[in-house]
């Protein structure tokens, strides 16, 4: 009875013992044995009410085959709730053997557990898979992951990311944007692995540049920002995939506050979540800035524009939503998800597709 007195509790509390009784047809003396019996489970307010007791961790499991995408992580992150607004003190990430993690997922994954970490959370994080530690391990994801994030089994004992640094031109490292002290290097070594695949160097890059940019003006966090890029060749459409990501107020919570009123009933009365609209209106139109200045606001607008001469796309991840532009023949279509799960900051994917005339000979 034990399972099914959890059962209903999970659907609806908190409840009288004489309440549930009844749902079970059976007598409240047996009810309210299993209740007291089970402690550990079930816990009564001041209203003699009962409801099941808080976990003391919450477990984020990934249990997709193949690859993790971003849609995916998302998935997971929905299906059992905010780490970050959690009332367990203790969050662990479980990764399966054979599971694989795309860049763009690695990403959020890094910026959340350095989040939770920020919090005052504890944080574990399982990689059986020798092989996913293996990448993550050259890729850089463990020399910005917090050192506080337990691994399990083990967190590796030096870093590929660093003794291999700059060998191959798929691949970029993490990259630490320090708001304090700025690497202004990092655009360039992006654009250069960008343009060892792809033509168009040049307008790639100015995309690169001012995504790297946008970051350092739109976080004011204590967590540094970064930005990586990987090489996916195998199958019918090789793409370049470029990470931007900060854990700050990000470009919404930055630039809604500073816009006039006027633009902020505009956008509220858009039919579309004002947060959406904003990250449409700043990719089509610019001249959107928290300075108030009229030169400024056209960077992320150039961004798109230089965007819609290759086939590509950009993801751009609010706290609670994400905004997708994709180009494809010339032609920019937006879409969007609301609902998930916080997640503090920008956090854009970038990707340049390498079929066609975009692809260097």
């Amino acid at each position: 009875m034990k399972n099914e007195i959890t059962a209903i509790l999970r659907e609806k509390a908190p409840l009288k013992a004489r309440e549930i009784a009844r749902k079970l047809n059976t007598e409240r003396r047996i009810v309210n044995q299993i209740l007291h019996a089970n402690d550990s489970i079930f816990v009564k307010d001041a209203n003699d009410q009962w409801s099941l007791r808080a976990p003391d961790e919450l477990v984020v499991e990934f249990s997709f085959p193949g690859w993790l995408r971003p849609d995916q992580f998302e998935q997971v992150l929905n299906a059992c709730g905010s780490p970050l607004d959690s009332t367990c003190a203790r969050i662990r990430f479980v990764f399966p053997e054979g599971l694989n993690i795309l860049l763009e997922a690695a990403a959020r994954l890094l910026a959340l557990c350095n989040q939770l970490i920020y919090e005052g959370k504890s944080v574990s994080l399982v990689l059986p898979d020798i092989k996913v530690s293996a990448y993550l391990n050259r890729a850089g994801f463990f020399d910005l992951l917090d050192v506080e994030v337990a691994v399990v089994p083990s967190r590796p004992k030096s870093s590929t990311a660093q003794s291999r640094h700059g060998q191959t031109d798929s691949l970029v490292e993490v990259a630490k944007i320090d708001l304090a002290n700025i690497d202004t290097n990092i655009p360039h070594r992006l654009r250069e692995a960008v343009g060892a695949h792809a033509n168009e160097q040049r307008q790639m890059g100015s995309i690169l540049s001012e995504l790297f940019h946008n970051i350092c003006e739109h976080s004011s966090s204590p967590i540094p920002g970064f930005a990586a890029l990987q090489l996916y060749k195998r199958g019918a459409d090789p793409y370049v995939s470029t990470v931007f990501s900060d854990n700050g107020t990000g470009i919404v919570g930055t630039l809604w506050p500073a816009l006039p009123k006027e633009t902020r009933a505009l956008l509220e009365s858009s039919g579309k979540d004002a947060g959406v609209a904003l990250i449409e209106k700043i990719f089509s139109e610019g001249h959107l800035s928290r300075l108030q200045d009229a030169a400024r606001g056209l960077g992320l607008k150039s961004t798109s524009d230089y965007a819609e001469k290759f086939n590509g796309s950009i993801v751009v991840r609010q706290e609670t939503f994400e905004v997708t532009l994709t180009y494809r023949k010339g032609e920019k279509k937006f879409s969007h998800q609301l609902g998930l799960q916080p997640l503090r900051g920008t956090h854009i994917c970038v990707k340049f597709y390498l079929t066609g005339k975009n692809a260097a000979r």
